[in-house]
This record gives structure tokens, sequence and C-alpha cells, in this order.
């Protein structure tokens, strides 16, 4: 096994280590150095993701393996921020709303069935990182930690909308939240028009 993939495996044993500290956070008194220590957690197992990338490329250690933990690791470690984050918790001043990590989800199973079915129909399967792929990711970085460092959110304004009987108060940190939600969404429908794409080009070369 490769140094690329121990320090990728590395990452997803961090995950649960995470997990603990942030249930700890979450039970009254809500001790300080719970947070900072599933926050030292996550950043590392966050940074780890540039190192592994970074071996891979200088020592020629790419693998298969690699190229299945690598992402597996990323959308594990996040999804499980989010979720937990989403979950209520007196300790945050935030709370990520429900729907947030409900998308990010959805898009990730469509990209995952949609592989194992053109992987099933004999269609050679490409996927194409796009720039709003990268975006989303980067965006959803950005509301986690925002979560994380309890940063506070300002108001900005308030919107009125005709199936709540009070006006929504929006906030500065609506920005990177609504923000990634759409460029996870687009991404999401990108991968789809990919994925048609690439069934109507194997059917016509057939």
């Amino acid at each position: 096994m490769t140094t690329a993939n121990k320090i990728t495996i590395l990452r997803i044993l961090l995950v649960p280590v995470f997990v603990l500290f942030m249930v700890y956070y979450s039970q009254p008194p809500h001790k300080e150095w719970h947070r900072w220590a599933a926050i030292v957690v996550f950043i590392i197992a966050a940074v780890s993701d540039g190192v592994d990338g970074y071996i891979a490329r200088r020592y020629n250690q790419r693998s298969r393996l690699g190229t299945i933990l690598d992402p597996l690791a990323d959308k594990i470690l996040l999804v499980t921020a989010l979720v937990l984050l989403t979950v209520e918790n007196e300790g945050f001043d935030l709370q990520l709303p429900k729907w947030f990590p409900v998308l990010i989800i959805s898009r990730e199973v469509i990209l995952i069935s949609g592989t194992f079915l053109l992987h099933m129909i004999g269609v050679h399967v490409e996927v194409r990182p796009r720039i709003v792929g990268k975006v989303a990711t980067f965006l959803q970085m950005v509301t986690v930690a925002w979560v994380f460092l309890k940063l506070g959110s300002p108001a900005l304004f308030e919107l009125a909308l005709p199936w709540r009987d009070s006006p929504l108060a929006v906030t500065l940190f609506h920005v990177p939240l609504v923000l990634a939600g759409l460029c996870t969404l687009i991404s999401g429908l990108w991968y789809i028009v990919d994925g048609a794409r690439q069934i109507g080009t194997s059917q016509i070369s057939h």
C-alpha cells in the first residue's frame, strides 16, 4: 500500500474521532475545548487531502485504490460534518437548514448510482470535474467553517414569502449557504446531462 493511500485511510479513521468530539460538545455544559478539538481534527483531515494528493503526484503513487478512497474520504468527512451541524445543538449559534445536507447527499447519490448504472449497461464512464463543482465544495466548506467558528450572522434585510406568516430575515450567513446550494444543484444537473450525453454517444458508436 502506498504512502498516499495510508494517509487517505488515516483521514477516514479521523472521522469517528471528529464525531466523538462533536457528540461530547452537544452535551451540556458544552465545553469549548471539545468544539476546538473537533475543529482541529477536521482541519487535519481536510489538509491531509492535499498532502496525499501531492504525494501521489510527486512520487507517482497514483493507484486504483487511491482513486476510490480519496473522493470517498472527502465525502464522508464533509457529509458527516453537515449532518452533525444540522442536528440541533445548543452549543452553536447557527444551525444548518435540513435541506442543505439533503441536497448535497442527493447529488452524491445521483452521481454514484448514475455511474453504476452506466457501467451496468456497458457505457464507458468519464467523470468530468467542473469548476462549478469545485466552487460548490469550497462554499460548502466555507458554510461548515462559518458554523464551526461561530462567526455570527448580522441581518441584511427581510424577505416576504407567500408561505410564511412572518418575513424571513436574510442574514450574511445565507450568502455562502444559498450560493453553495445553487452550485451543488447546478453541478448535480450537469452530471446528469453528461451522463445522458455519454449514453447517446455510446449508442451512436454501436
